[in-house]
């Protein structure tokens, strides 16, 4: 397999022997899908998703579970509406 096309696609100088290598890898790649290749798919409908569930996700609806006033209640320092805490950057 000619590598140097892939190579200069991803910008690549690779010395000798890493292409040979990589040549190699691609070329047991290529193999392994030949052998999918040659497996007979006529009249078998592709899958979209494995499970046939639409939805499973609850409706996105925004509720207001409990007032900022009840949180910054139980606040040891707040200002401004905000939790404050102590400076961890100078």
């Amino acid at each position: 397999m000619d590598i140097l096309k892939y190579e200069a696609m991803a910008k690549l100088q690779l010395p000798e022997e890493e292409r040979q290598w990589v040549a190699g890898q691609a070329e047991n790649l290529l193999q392994s899908f030949a052998a999918l290749d040659a497996i007979d798919t006529d009249g078998i409908e592709p899958l979209i998703t494995v499970p046939d569930i639409q939805n499973i996700l609850r409706d996105d609806v925004s509720k207001k579970l409990i007032s900022r006033d009840e949180l910054l209640s139980n606040a040891p320092e707040q200002y401004d509406g905000y939790f404050q805490v102590p400076r961890t950057i100078d």
